[in-house]
């Protein structure tokens, strides 16, 4: 099992300094949407009171400033109400494109649908939508392969038994099945792991807090629990701390800095980092290529996951990952 970590570990470094953006191809110009006629990229995320959709929004705008674009961002709480209404005040606007980790994977596509006819082309970033053909890209983590790296760590951290809880996210979010199947492809290889509970805390911290309360007192046997995204863990681990059980093995995924803090300090097992700047910065280039009459060779397009644990934490900042190597 050793050996199968290490080459988790390998294959995902080696993936993430392999990657380049996704090459992209000339095209007629007439088979492109042509945007709103203005000079604007509109951004339009979850929540940024959760640092990764924060990162979003800074680095879209960061990136499509840089060149030189206006950059509207907005923020649609994981509503689809809101987001649409956010989709039409960007058509409104006359938005070059638009950038945006989407409300859901059913409940987005008139939003997205609305941009196409209206013929501003739409980059989706981190969660895909159940529709193909609408969206010019649709630009996320390979959260299979990432949940299924980190599984595997965990399950050594765990010795391979014991009892354990899931913190599952917004089940809405395609992301939320796909990291579960995977954490479980390999979890439950090891008859002696047995899961206990199993919630939804909505991606949520408070809410993963109050859940895994009530989990420890429910199931005092627990030794692990593992979280769909790392705000989840974050709450799970600070929970655990306050009830004095640092006994507790937590993994997350997104790779953030507060869930790197906990790695650092032995409070959690790890992560799997979701690069979800180098993900921004190419939805970014593509809108920009794309208005300039180059499309995507590829709409669906997956960016590898990196196992983050307490032998990396030094390569990880901000949702980037350098190589220990790496000048």
């Amino acid at each position: 099992m050793k050996a199968r970590k290490a080459m988790a570990l390998a294959m995902t470094a080696a993936m993430v300094g392999g990657l380049m953006t996704v090459p992209v191809m000339a095209e007629d110009n007439a088979e492109l949407l042509p945007g709103g006629g203005s000079n604007i990229i509109y951004c339009i995320t979850p929540s940024t009171s959760n640092p990764f959709f924060n990162t979003e929004q800074v680095i879209a705008k960061e990136k499509a400033e840089e060149l030189g674009y206006e950059v509207k961002c907005a923020s649609h709480d994981d509503d689809a109400a809101t987001q649409l209404e956010l989709f039409e005040a960007a058509i409104n606007d006359g938005a070059a494109a638009i950038i945006c980790d989407n409300a859901g994977a059913d409940a987005s596509i008139e939003a997205v649908q609305k941009a196409y006819d209206a013929g501003i082309p739409t980059f989706l970033i981190d969660r895909e939508i159940n529709q193909s053909g609408l969206a010019v890209a649709q630009i996320v983590a390979d959260n299979a392969q990432g949940a299924a790296a980190i599984a595997e760590v965990w399950v050594e951290a765990m010795n391979y038994e014991g009892k354990y809880a899931e913190l599952l996210g917004l089940e809405s979010d395609t992301n939320c099945q796909v990291r579960s199947d995977n954490y479980h492809s390999v979890i439950d290889e090891y008859e002696d792991l047995e899961m206990v509970a199993q919630q939804s805390a909505n991606w949520d911290q408070t809410e993963a807090y109050e859940k895994t309360e009530a989990i420890l007192q429910s199931n005092p046997e627990i030794t692990g629990i593992i979280c769909g995204n790392d705000t989840m863990a974050c709450g799970a681990v600070q929970a655990c701390l306050d009830a004095g059980r640092n006994d507790i093995k937590i993994i997350g995924l997104d790779g953030s800095d507060e869930a790197n803090a906990y790695i650092k300090s032995g409070d959690m097992v790890g992560t799997a980092l979701q690069q979800i700047a180098l993900i921004t910065e190419m939805a970014v280039e593509q809108a920009d290529a794309y208005l300039k009459g180059t499309a995507p060779e590829e709409e669906k397009q997956l960016v590898p996951c990196v196992a983050i644990t307490a032998d990396n934490t030094d390569c990880l900042n901000a949702f980037v990952y350098t190589e220990p190597d790496a000048e």
